[in-house]
């Protein structure tokens, strides 16, 4: 059992709605993961020829899956609507995200490692919005 798990399970009396703890700690470790790569993607992509946007894609990405991720951790203030919204946001940055790093993933192993990372972002957000439905 992981640490956010066992903190989440620590607070589940007084959370506002139900929710998942192993699908919310997986998207929370996937958002990680994705800010990570984004961030040092961003970087390797910095001083390359023709990759701004690619550079900018990640920065907006690491941001918005930081910001989830520090959203799922705040539980007591969470609400549906805000959580649907944010979900459906992180999810909808990372396919985009993902799919500038896949057009370069053959040229940057950076690239290829982002857009898996992405990939398995997008997949948690999905999870999460579906265990809530």
């Amino acid at each position: 059992m992981s640490t956010m798990t066992e903190m989440m399970g620590a607070m589940r009396a007084g959370m506002p709605m139900p929710m998942d703890m192993s699908t919310m700690d997986d998207c929370m470790e996937a958002c990680d993961a994705a800010m990570q790569a984004a961030t040092m993607c961003a970087d390797a992509c910095g001083g390359m020829e023709g990759m701004g946007a690619c550079a900018s894609m990640c920065m907006n990405t690491a941001d918005v899956a930081m910001t989830m991720m520090r959203m799922m951790m705040r539980p007591m203030g969470m609400s549906m609507a805000a959580m649907t919204t944010m979900l459906e946001a992180t999810a909808t940055m990372g396919a985009a995200c993902a799919m500038e790093c896949h057009a370069h993933e053959s040229m940057h192993d950076h690239c290829r490692i982002c857009a898996a990372a992405c990939d398995r972002m997008v997949e948690c957000c999905r999870m999460m919005l579906a265990a809530m439905a």
